[in-house]
């Protein structure tokens, strides 16, 4: 759901599905599922290499530099979350990742945010990092530590207000926050992240759904039920755009302000050859 209350109203909602993986499993999913591939081409196929390439420079990073070094030689994704929390301060040593997304289908990739759980060696969640990208396929991660945490009748929450500086949607500017509300995700997940802009709330995004088993049968349903899902959300976030467009809705163009735009990885040329700030 993706509810906009400001300059112009704005709502809409769609089924969509996503695939909560264990990080740790990515290669027994391979051999178990047929139109499942990690690291291959498949109906549905989960490519490492599209996610957190914090082994690359951050464009226009904010201090201390040591916080966005890249991750030299670099192996798998869960050791590359592991180093990018330790950056930080965060020992997920031992410990397990669960990362909800969506897969590449039928080869085509759009996530428009990814997000990693992160447990502890003993189970007990310690972080969570929200991965957003756009429609220029720039990357920013948002990481939700442990002191963002809180434990109510045993739901986990991690909870995050931060300017954004990074251009998601023509019709938000880029110092505009997100705030992240972020529950663990066990039979149900729900997520949700808001844009507050000078303290008021101007849109609403939610997340929700309930877990089923990772199966061939389903896989298979979900091509049927959602086909091409990947490039359906593509073309309805366009489709969208255009009619806040003709709702006269002002707009902010991405090279307008390169310099509020912070921590990214690969960043779009409209701002890669602009001077940092």
């Amino acid at each position: 759901m993706h509810h906009r209350f400001a300059p112009k109203t704005h709502r809409f909602d769609y089924r969509i599905f996503m695939f909560a993986l264990d990080l740790d499993e990515l290669e027994l999913l391979h051999r178990k599922l047929r139109l499942f591939s990690f690291n291959r081409r498949n109906a549905y196929s989960f490519q490492e290499k599209d996610f957190l390439p914090s082994d690359e420079v951050t464009h226009n990073p904010t201090p201390p530099a040591t916080a966005s070094n890249p991750i030299h030689n670099p192996t798998s994704l869960k050791a590359r979350v592991i180093a990018c929390l330790a950056q930080r301060g965060i020992d997920l040593t031992g410990g397990r990742i669960m990362l909800v997304t969506l897969p590449r289908v039928f080869g085509y990739l759009f996530n428009p945010v990814s997000f990693y759980f992160c447990y502890d060696r003993a189970g007990r969640p310690v972080a969570s990092l929200a991965e957003v990208t756009n429609t220029f396929k720039e990357m920013k991660p948002f990481i939700l530590g442990p002191e963002t945490r809180t434990e109510v009748n045993e739901t986990t929450t991690f909870a995050l207000r931060q300017p954004k500086y990074f251009y998601v949607s023509p019709f938000t500017d880029m110092d505009v926050a997100f705030d992240f509300t972020l529950h663990t995700p066990g039979d149900k997940l729900s997520v949700q992240i808001d844009d507050y802009d000078a303290g008021q709330r101007t849109l609403t995004s939610a997340l929700t759904g309930s877990r089923a088993a990772l199966t061939d049968a389903r896989l298979a349903w979900f091509s049927i039920s959602y086909p091409f899902i990947t490039l359906k959300i593509i073309t309805l976030i366009h489709w969208h755009a255009l009619k806040l467009y003709l709702k006269k809705t002002p707009w902010f163009a991405k090279a307008a302000r390169p310099e509020a735009q912070r921590d990214l990885y690969r960043p779009h040329h409209s701002i890669a050859n602009q001077p940092e700030a």
